[in-house]
């Protein structure tokens, strides 16, 4: 295994771990992780450092098949995560917005009795500032916020509103794009569509 993971397991995790839990606090603030890594592409810095950080042995993790065995591989190696056999079968998962697209219906996204069952999505886009613009609003969020992804699916906006509309059931997403990403947990509201 050539590609590099956290050269500090413990430190750098945790660092990682904060970083995605003040991104899920305050959706739509963009912020560094994974600066230091080097995984095998296409997988972005930040996504390895997010999964690197959450998902474990007790964690499936379901990788969409645009991305090459290396990638499977890099992740099994260094987490320890079993692969998932299908989307609602995952804790977490890997998708690339710009090959894969993105369809949340196809995810888990909990019971009433245990609404955290539901899959937490790392969805690698190209970038987080040069897409449609989201307005944002709900906890952790003062007035609104922004969040402009591309590619961004063109039905994103009705998915995501169907995904909220089924609250505290649904999926969380990661955003991520090279060393940097961003959250929107599923507590969220797009409002006014993309601009």
């Amino acid at each position: 295994m050539n590609a590099l993971a956290f050269a500090d397991p413990t430190f750098e995790s945790q660092a990682a771990f904060r970083r995605i839990m003040r991104a899920l606090s305050a959706p739509g603030t963009i912020l560094a992780c994974g600066q230091a890594l080097a995984p095998p592409a296409p997988l972005a810095r930040a996504a390895a450092a997010a999964l690197l950080t959450l998902a474990d042995f007790e964690t499936p993790l379901w990788i969409a098949p645009s991305f090459p065995a290396a990638v499977g591989d890099y992740l099994a190696f260094h987490s320890g995560a079993p692969r998932a056999a299908a989307p609602d079968k995952a804790a977490f998962a890997l998708v690339d917005l710009s090959a894969d697209g993105l369809d949340l219906a196809r995810f888990a996204s909990g019971t009433a009795e245990y609404p955290d069952r539901s899959t937490t999505i790392v969805a690698q886009a190209a970038s987080l500032e040069a897409g449609p613009r989201l307005r944002l609003a709900g906890p952790g969020i003062k007035g609104e916020a922004t969040l402009a992804l591309s590619p961004l699916p063109v039905d994103f906006v009705a998915q995501w509103a169907a995904n909220r509309a089924g609250f505290p059931l649904g999926v969380d997403l990661i955003f991520v794009a090279d060393d940097r990403l961003a959250a929107l947990p599923r507590s969220t509201a797009i409002i006014e569509g993309a601009r």
